[in-house]
């Protein structure tokens, strides 16, 4: 993802790369630049963001492991007038958002819900970000009907439930990243699945949120808030905080609950 983000600035007319770090790298090398791009791993993220934001700067975070519990902490360290803003981001695929977007909206009307999630086996961490939110936000779309039915949820082969909804993770070779989201009905299965089958799905996203994040203030979580999903224009366009906050759940990390490694 470092190398795809630098690709993407350095053919960009209205776009600079200032600088690329590296796990041996000091942290004030990033001082110069006007954003900073973290996609680093779970366990040296929040070093990295809390750097940035103690020096004033804007982030773009493209890292798992941002729990609500991190994020909320991250939403107070900002404060109620923040000088800065930080731009977290499970998955950068128009696809990807899109498919979480029609998720939510099916979760209104079914009870049995479950996820089964596949990326590269080099991934360390799971479930994926994206499966975290998608399971968050159907949880919040369906908030009058309460918790999915999940039976025989004590087994560890029924998956790892969040927010109820029982999430299985696949580290496989051969893979880029893919989602199924299973609903099952009366006499019926509705399944809504995304692929990547290449890391260029992700260009036209993080073009949108490198754009988008350097006007931000306080914390945006998830591509979905810079897009124009509800058909109004025809371009993507950003949003501001307070309009993020309204539309998105405290409560909705869209991270990844457990990592199996930090080494960066």
């Amino acid at each position: 993802m470092g190398r795809l983000f630098a690709g993407l600035v350095e053919e960009a007319d209205d776009l600079d790369l200032v600088a690329e770090l590296s796990s041996q790298s000091a942290l004030d090398e990033m001082l110069a630049a006007d954003l900073v791009v973290d996609v680093t791993v779970p366990g040296v993220s929040q070093g990295v963001v809390d750097f940035a934001v103690a020096n004033g700067k804007q982030v773009l975070v493209g890292t798992s492991g941002w729990s609500a519990e991190r994020i909320t902490t991250l939403r107070r360290t900002l404060g109620d007038k923040p000088r800065s803003g930080v731009l977290i981001i499970p998955n950068f695929s128009l696809g990807s958002v899109l498919a979480t977007r029609f998720s939510a909206l099916a979760a209104r009307f079914y009870d049995s819900i479950e996820i089964i999630e596949a990326h590269a086996a080099s991934k360390v961490d799971s479930p994926s970000g994206t499966a975290v939110r998608t399971a968050e936000l159907m949880q919040a779309a369906r908030s009058e009907r309460g918790p999915v039915a999940a039976p025989h949820s004590d087994q560890r082969a029924r998956g790892q439930q969040v927010a109820s909804i029982p999430v299985h993770s696949l580290r496989l070779a051969g893979i880029v990243a893919k989602q199924d989201v299973i609903f099952g009905g009366t006499g019926e299965v509705l399944t809504i699945t995304h692929e990547t089958i290449s890391p260029t799905a992700y260009a036209a996203g993080i073009l949108v949120a490198l754009r988008a994040a350097v006007d931000l203030r306080g914390v945006t979580v998830g591509l979905d808030q810079l897009l124009d999903l509800a058909g109004e224009s025809t371009t993507a366009n950003t949003v501001d905080a307070s309009a993020t906050d309204a539309a998105a759940p405290e409560n909705v990390s869209g991270q990844a609950a457990a990592a199996t490694s930090v080494t960066p």
